[in-house]
């Protein structure tokens, strides 16, 4: 009994120290990210694709060919390069002996973006800055190509989203979506700002419509006996609440506010993609991919990678990304709460939507 008692003993101790230097440490980390945070607030990271594709093929040459097919392959790809190469330097001589501003090169570039979205459109913090890089450096003869996968979410958050793609647009420098499995309703209003709009054949494209939805707790309040109370100012400053009773009143405001928002999605779709019917797809219904080519929500049938690919046969294609800094318990607070997102949004596609395979 006295071996048990010193040994619960030992291990509060243990258990005090190890909850001791996890608090300090806590508190150094804190204190190091705010004095970091003015002076860090992310990178951006560039990757050629180009080089990631013939890498990629050289693996496979090395297993798949034999050694006089791969040394012939070689001797033809060295001498393209140095083809290539000549080709630059005369364009740079030629620019410098005009007095004019050297081109840097005739070959198109493609900037890369990638959009994962959630409920609040979370990635436009990221968005906004690849966005800022790229035109500090594209030219209209240029592309920017994003890849968009989104099921939608907050209307404002997603506007915004929207409004950082017609940045590019407003430069005159083409911009292509790619949509490999969704982009719905707030997705797809940011995939419509795009000249060109590229999805997979099961890709799950439209959505033009508002939604919204909340409980409400009064009957059960009330059987309680517990009154809620609310005090506003302003006729409409609350239509529906969760804890009150609403009135017809309220909530025919709230229904009209939806329909106002619902005409302000149709008349951006219609102006950013005149050739689509908007009340034939401005139903809130979803079409496939192929389904959504024959209503002109989407211009052609084709995977992302299926279009990088072939883009950097001709093109240099660069992979632009913006990498926040974050602290430790930053990282593990969004990562929580990216997981309720993600929860949340798999539970409101399943409630509204079972054509799932």
């Amino acid at each position: 009994m006295e071996f048990i008692n010193e040994y619960g003993l030992f291990l509060a101790k243990v258990v005090t120290v190890v909850i001791a230097i996890g608090f300090v440490v806590g508190l150094v980390a804190t204190a190091g990210s705010k004095n970091r945070k003015k002076a860090d607030k992310g990178h951006v990271e560039v990757v050629k694709l180009n080089d990631r594709f013939k890498h990629m093929t050289h693996a496979l040459k090395q297993v798949a060919l034999d050694e006089a097919t791969r040394k012939a392959d070689a001797k033809a790809e060295k001498k393209r390069e140095k083809a290539e190469q000549t080709k630059k330097k005369k364009a740079l001589k030629t620019g410098a002996k005009s007095d004019e501003k050297p081109a840097d090169s005739d070959t198109k570039r493609v900037f890369v973006l990638d959009f994962n979205g959630d409920i609040k459109a979370s990635a436009t913090d990221s968005l906004r800055e690849e966005i800022t890089a790229v035109l500090s450096l594209a030219r209209p003869a240029d592309e920017v190509v994003v890849k968009l996968e989104s099921g939608g979410g907050l209307v404002h958050s997603y506007g915004l989203a929207a409004s950082q793609l017609a940045r590019i647009r407003d430069r005159h420098i083409p911009l292509t979506v790619c949509v490999d499995k969704v982009a719905a309703s707030g997705g797809y209003m940011m995939a419509c700002v795009a000249d060109r709009i590229l999805a997979a054949p099961f890709a799950v494209l439209g959505s033009i419509g508002v939604v919204a939805q909340l409980p409400n707790f009064h009957k059960l309040l009330k059987k309680n006996n517990i009154d809620f109370e609310m005090f506003t100012a302003g006729e409409y400053k609350r239509t529906v609440t969760m804890f009150g009773e609403n009135t017809k009143k309220g909530r025919d405001k709230f229904v009209e506010d939806l329909e106002d928002t619902h005409v302000l999605f149709k008349e951006f779709v219609s102006e950013h993609r005149p050739q689509v019917e908007i009340d034939k797809v401005a139903t809130g219904e979803i079409w496939f991919g192929r389904r959504a080519q024959s209503v002109k929500l989407i211009d052609e049938l084709k995977t992302s990678d299926e279009y990088l690919v072939q883009l950097a046969e001709k093109s240099d294609v660069f992979e632009v990304s913006f990498v926040h800094k974050k602290s430790l318990p930053e990282k593990l607070g969004m990562a929580t709460e990216g997981a309720v997102d993600r929860l949340l949004l798999r539970w409101w596609q399943r409630s509204n939507n079972q054509r799932w395979f």
